[in-house]
């Protein structure tokens, strides 16, 4: 309506000052102040993560009250699931609360990935190291009046065999590969790089609604009375045959199926969720919905209301009237002066024991709803509607917890990755759930809910922030303290996974270290700037893409230590040699063969491994730590040692002992050091699995590299042109033998070294 004219325009046409009418299933187009309203409930959950529609009114508040507070405003982008109202439109745009969480998503910008900075980092480290060594043995072999161009040749090559210009290579495709594996799981990885970064994650956060519940009302828990004139508490899964037998119960039942404005067949799931919910109850035990409004017709209805917070209908059947009335516990209690005790009509005189149980299923995080009824001979006056009505119990309301939660949930504790709640929702509701899928102990006082207003109050206090990483449950936060909340663990050195599906989630998803969205109930806006996206919607998916992310780290440090031990027996080798004043073990063109053939297949398919048995029960790696840390060095360290040692040894042998050659002596340490290189795979699992029955051992791709790094190494010793480029010459059986047994030597000196090295580390 604008200027007294009322018709439709587009959203895009609309401007503050504007009147909007909204009815059911509407979508709000626009920030707007409600001037009047019938019965209006709105579902705000993508932007506050509220998990229950909000029932609006038209009441002046505090100037200051936060989103959450504001039950007289309707937000752009919310839905309207029952009722009606119009407003005067206050913001459009990028001015509405929709439009500020936008900017803020814009605002937030996407932290450098941990792979990225750990394979810089080692970047830097091996150029510095590399130009060493080779200067070194350029300038060693210079002064032992070695051919200086020779020399050059031969540091050269080393530089290119110690880069592992593979890496790049093995890190795409373990990223791919895991992409793909992903893939099949329903878990789409919009980049590479995310797949490593969730295996480097240590803490989740995560929204409630949807994520970690089904976003479905249902009833969860009944009060009734009992013989012994208090009332009794059962859960769904407790109702027996005789409660079901129970006049109360069966009154209940027809209430929840005639007092209630949903469809009865539930074909479009439209309207109240507290009514859709009782609607699917009374359809489980047993009612049919549609036969039983034939066969009680409604004669007259009061509408709920805001002010009385109750409706009610009038109902006949066999020309006898029945009033059902439900609604919010404290108005329908303070219409009651019966109630049903023991099949019989009795007076209502223990309110204070009903008060008192109420509170305690509201403390629980459940929504109640009361009924009551009345028999009277015709339709009663509106003013007489509510008077004299018999009590019949409660009915409690929760959005459950989903069952494949809490199975992940004591995989992550495993893990050692601190798994937080952050919901919009009622700190008692958050509370429930976290007991429910055990993200805190069931009735433990020690781990409190925080509110958002506590968020902010221990973020500006440094003797509170301690108290932060603590936190496993957020309540009643807004967009920016979810934001604000990444930034703190971030600040904290932690690699941060958030887990959202509204647009309320959108800053926070696009600030964290990867950021997660719904694909099937999460908004456009979430998945626009999320990293990964749930196809299923499953919070069960999370686990195996974070299993995958450390599969893929595990296989890239597995790779480097493998490739840079092996270029390390090659410059431990070459320089010692040309120190000791021994035949030259390698020549340049041998040396890039080397690096081509036996250095990168191997390597390849350790980036296709399947990653430990117990790698989620691993804790998360030091974000702060480099792909290689100190222990991964002395193990680099110790292979390439080995397998120098067995080479130079060969090249000792044959020189002092068979008095071979210079040629001969350079042909058989090549293949020594070839062998020895394949060899070396073995040496890669952890320390403790079994040598034969491994995930090295285990993986097909790895026997595929080794056969092909034999079957090429041998054409290049038959095929005569490439012979006569590598220097290759003819060997007899004898020195073969001696040539495997050399390169057996150095995976036996390696894992006896290791063996030691672990020893002398756990003592």
């Amino acid at each position: 309506c604008r200027e007294g004219n009322v018709g439709k325009v587009k959203v895009s046409k609309i401007v503050p000052g504007d009147i909007i009418q909204l009815e059911t299933g509407d979508i709000v187009p626009a920030d707007a102040r409600l001037f009047e309203g019938e019965n209006l409930f709105v579902k705000e959950s993508s932007l506050t993560g509220e998990s229950i529609p909000v029932m609006k009114q038209i009441d002046i508040l505090p100037e200051h009250a936060s989103i959450l507070q504001q039950k007289n405003m309707l937000f752009k982008g919310t839905t309207v699931v029952a009722g009606s109202g119009s407003a005067i439109v206050t913001a459009t745009g990028q001015y509405t609360q929709l439009g500020q969480i936008q900017q803020m998503g814009l605002q937030a910008h996407k932290e450098r990935t941990p792979l990225e900075k750990k394979l810089n980092q080692l970047s830097k480290w091996l150029i510095w190291i590399t130009l060493f060594f080779a200067i070194l043995i350029i300038a060693t072999g210079h002064l032992r009046g070695i051919d200086l161009v020779l020399m050059i040749e031969t540091g050269v090559a080393l530089a290119v065999a110690a880069i592992p210009e593979g890496l790049p290579i093995v890190a795409t495709l373990a990223l791919a590969q895991g992409m793909l594996r992903l893939s099949r799981k329903q878990v789409i990885i919009k980049e590479l790089e995310a797949v490593q970064t969730l295996g480097a994650t240590d803490i989740i956060t995560t929204d409630k609604t949807g994520t970690l519940t089904e976003d479905n009302l249902e009833v969860h828990s009944l009060l009734l009375t009992n013989v012994s004139k208090s009332n009794s508490y059962f859960t769904r899964d407790a109702i027996t045959n005789t409660i079901r037998k129970n006049p109360a119960f069966i009154k209940m039942m027809l209430g929840s199926i005639l007092c209630n404005n949903v469809d009865p067949e539930m074909k479009n799931h439209q309207g109240d969720s507290i009514e859709i919910a009782l609607m699917k109850f009374a359809n489980d035990q047993g009612y049919d919905a549609l036969a039983t409004r034939d066969k009680f017709p409604e004669k007259f209805e009061l509408p709920f209301h805001s002010a009385r917070r109750m409706m009610a209908t009038v109902n006949v059947h066999k020309n006898k009237f029945t009033v059902f009335a439900k609604g919010a516990f404290e108005p329908i209690i303070n219409c009651c002066n019966n109630i049903y005790l023991d099949n019989k009509i009795v007076p209502l005189t223990n309110k204070e024991h009903w008060i008192k149980s109420v509170n305690d299923l509201a403390s629980k995080g459940l929504r109640t709803i009361a009924f009551a009824t009345k028999e009277v001979q015709k339709i009663p006056k509106k003013k007489d509607l509510l008077k004299q009505l018999t009590f019949l119990g409660v009915i409690g309301f929760i959005d459950p917890a989903r069952e494949d939660v809490k199975p992940i949930i004591e995989i992550y504790k495993k893990a050692g990755i601190k798994v937080i709640m952050v919901t919009g929702d009622h700190p008692a509701t958050a509370r429930k759930i976290a007991e429910e899928i055990g993200l805190i102990t069931a009735g433990s006082l020690d781990e409190q809910v925080l509110t958002g207003k506590d968020l902010e109050n221990m973020l500006e206090d440094e003797r509170l922030r301690a108290k932060l990483i603590d936190g496993a449950i957020f309540a009643r936060v807004s967009p920016k303290q979810k934001l604000d909340l990444v930034r703190f663990y971030q600040k904290d050195k932690h690699i941060v996974g958030m887990i959202g599906d509204g647009i309320n989630d959108v800053p926070a998803l696009k600030k964290a270290d990867i950021g997660i969205a719904m694909g099937v109930r999460g908004t456009e806006a979430a998945r626009e700037v999320a990293d990964v996206i749930l196809k299923n919607d499953k919070f069960t998916a999370i686990e195996l893409a974070i299993r995958q992310g450390r599969v893929v780290f595990q296989n890239i440090r597995q790779f480097v230590i493998y490739l840079l031990s092996c270029n390390l027996a090659e410059i431990l080798t070459v320089g010692t040699a040309a120190l000791m004043n021994l035949p030259s073990p390698l020549l340049p063109l041998q040396i890039l063969f080397l690096n081509l053939v036996t250095d990168i297949f191997p390597a390849l398919a350790l980036g296709f491994g399947k990653g430990e048995k117990d790698i989620m029960e691993q804790p998360p790696r030091n974000p702060e730590a480099p792909i290689l840390v100190k222990n991964d060095w002395y193990l680099t360290a110790i292979y390439g040692i080995s397998i120098s040692i067995a080479v130079l040894g060969i090249v000792i042998y044959a020189d002092s002992v068979l008095g071979l050659s210079s040629a001969t002596i350079n042909n058989i340490a090549f293949y020594t050091l070839v062998i020895a290189q394949l060899l070396n795979v073995f040496n890669i699992p952890k320390q403790g699995e079994s040598f034969f029955n491994n995930e090295v051992t285990n993986n097909l791709w790895i026997w595929g590299a080794l056969t092909l790094s034999l079957i090429i190494t041998i054409g290049a010793y038959f095929i005569e042109p490439i012979a006569r480029v590598l220097s290759l010459n003819d060997l007899s059986f004898e020195l073969v033998i001696t040539i495997v047994v050399f390169a057996f030597s150095a995976l036996v000196l390696a894992q006896l070294l290791k063996w030691i090295w672990f020893a002398k580390a756990k003592k």
